[in-house]
């Protein structure tokens, strides 16, 4: 029994010491797999990391700077490095787990700082909290099953998209000659209401025209289709007619920074336009509501008069109505003459001659030639069709080509190609040019200077012929007129009641009074016997005086 107290206390000994070693190991080992717990807590938290390049990073801070979607915060900027080229910036971020999802394929960012813009005035709030990045996803809807590729590398937006994905309504394309006042945030109208705004515009393929996108709000996107126009709405657009000075416009704002506007115009069943499609665009609202032009027809023309005050663009007219306008206009060498004469290329839309018009064409021509109005025309060249320049505006000068037939016009050789060219008569005014030249070419064969000559000389003869008059007869004259003075005092003064009569004017005076006396007998006599003109005065009676 006194041997076994020691061997037991020293085992319990043993057992206390093992017992003690493994609680002391047992806190590291615990600390250690409650940090790695934290470690992968942490990670399985954390959100995903991107990429966005940028040209710069004006307003970026690592560690500050937030990622928004919809005004939340949903991720943080870690980090702001040069690219490998040094042409821009590479912005390192980590977005929220829960907002994972929105790094997919056409993901948009872009930074928001304050910015004024036609659409209004954005990003003031900014300018205490700072800049952030802006977050537009792709649309869910935008492939089938709403799945889209994950993406961690973008390219980040220098101007903000003016509509994000997620808004309702379709975008359409709007096809334009040029940009004119139309930009980036110009609104759209539809019966003077705004619907929409143009949001981007880029030149197309070719280098030719201008492709404008624009953006229709939900619901009115569904007005928009086949029989839809567009037309441009900028500024005020000006007319006179029978009324008076028209003037019309959308709204002041588009008089200011430009609009489109549209309208359904064809009376037809209307079924909602797709996304995406695409429209012309008119100049003005007259021009979208005009008929259809149809099939052009490319025409040429030679001038051989001056085309100054032609201008592309310039109307084709046929009794008050355009029907073409000009294209081009260029020099061209006539070898036969050695004379450079006005080659002008222009198009004709003969739907806008009228229905009757076309129902000829279709009926006259067929599908022979290379356009349909091919043998009509031909047949009104014949009749005497020709283009011919005429002044539109008398203050500035301006020409069109006026279509219109001249019964006198000279017969023509006409073929009907590709590209015909309608015979064309000078204008009025180079007429009366041509005749003002002609009637100066006769005066200046008149002989001016010898009619001056013998002008001069019939006038030297005339003044020498006065210059006798007066030293000769003048002298002759004075004594004739005193005659004449002294004659006319002697007859006033017979003639004067008052003058006595010389005696043998007196005696002269009682001969021609008993003249009278004796006719006046005779006469008495003759009436009281009117047969002694035939028989004589008889000898007997008692008184040879008729009775009174």
């Amino acid at each position: 029994m006194p041997e076994s107290g020691p061997a037991s206390a020293h085992a319990s000994a043993a057992r206390r010491t093992g017992r003690r070693l493994s609680w002391i190991w047992l806190v590291p080992i615990i600390a250690a797999l409650g940090g790695l717990f934290l470690v992968v807590r942490v990670w399985m938290e954390a959100g995903p990391t991107a990429t966005i390049s940028f040209q710069t990073a004006e307003g970026l801070e690592a560690g500050k700077t937030q990622v928004r979607y919809k005004e939340v915060n949903v991720g943080l900027v870690e980090r702001v490095a040069l690219n490998p080229d040094r042409s821009g910036v590479i912005v390192t971020i980590r977005i929220d787990k829960d907002a994972g999802n929105l790094l997919r394929e056409g993901t948009r960012f872009w930074v928001v700082r304050p910015r004024l813009t036609l659409s209004g005035v954005s990003g003031l709030g900014t300018l205490l909290s700072g800049a952030y990045i802006g977050m537009d996803p792709a649309d869910r809807h935008g492939e089938e099953g709403g799945r889209f590729a994950t993406k961690s590398s973008f390219t980040g937006l220098e101007i903000p998209p003016e509509v994000t994905q997620d808004r309702a309504g379709k975008r359409f394309t709007l096809k334009a000659r040029d940009l004119g006042s139309l930009d980036v945030g110009s609104p759209v109208y539809y019966r003077r209401i705004p619907v929409g705004q143009v949001v981007g515009y880029h030149l197309d393929a070719n280098g030719e025209g201008v492709d404008v996108q624009v953006f229709v709000d939900a619901p009115n996107d569904a007005y928009v289709n086949a029989a839809t126009r567009f037309w441009n709405a900028s500024g005020v657009d000006f007319s006179v007619d029978a009324r008076g000075l028209q003037m019309r416009s959308q709204s002041l704002l588009s008089v200011i920074v430009g609009g489109v506007a549209f309208d359904t115009i064809e009376q037809r069943e209307r079924v909602a336009a797709k996304a995406d499609a695409e429209f012309p665009i008119f100049p003005s609202e007259s021009a979208a509501r005009a008929q259809p032009d149809g099939v052009p027809l490319h025409i040429r023309m030679r001038f051989d008069q001056s085309v100054r005050g032609l201008t592309v663009g310039a109307p084709i007219d046929s009794n008050g109505v355009s029907i073409g306008q000009v294209d081009s206009i260029g020099l061209e060498l006539d070898r036969t003459t050695n004379q450079f004469y006005a080659e002008v290329g222009a198009t004709l839309y003969l739907e806008r001659l009228g229905a009757k018009t076309m129902g000829e064409i279709k009926e006259y021509s067929g599908s022979s030639l290379e356009h349909p109005s091919g043998k009509l025309l031909t047949a009104m060249i014949e009749h005497g069709l020709r283009a011919q320049l005429r002044i539109g505006n008398l203050l500035t000068g301006q020409l069109y080509v006026a279509m219109a037939v001249f019964p006198d016009a000279k017969p023509v050789s006409f073929k009907m190609e590709q590209t015909p060219t309608i015979p064309t008569v000078p204008n009025n005014l180079d007429q009366l040019q041509q005749q003002v030249n002609s009637i100066l070419v006769k005066l200046d064969r008149v002989p001016f200077e010898a009619l001056g000559n013998e002008l001069n000389n019939l006038l030297r003869g005339t003044a020498s012929l006065m210059k006798r008059l007066d030293t000769r007869l003048a002298p002759e004259a004075q004594a004739m007129l005193k005659q004449a003075s002294k004659s006319l005092a002697a007859v006033g003064g017979v003639l004067n009641p008052d003058a006595e009569l010389p005696a043998s004017a007196g005696t002269a005076l009682q001969e021609l009074s008993r003249a009278a006396r004796s006719l006046r007998e005779l006469a008495d006599y003759l009436q009281a016997y009117p047969d002694a003109l035939l028989r004589g005065r008889a000898q007997d009676g008692p008184s040879s005086r008729p009775p009174r």
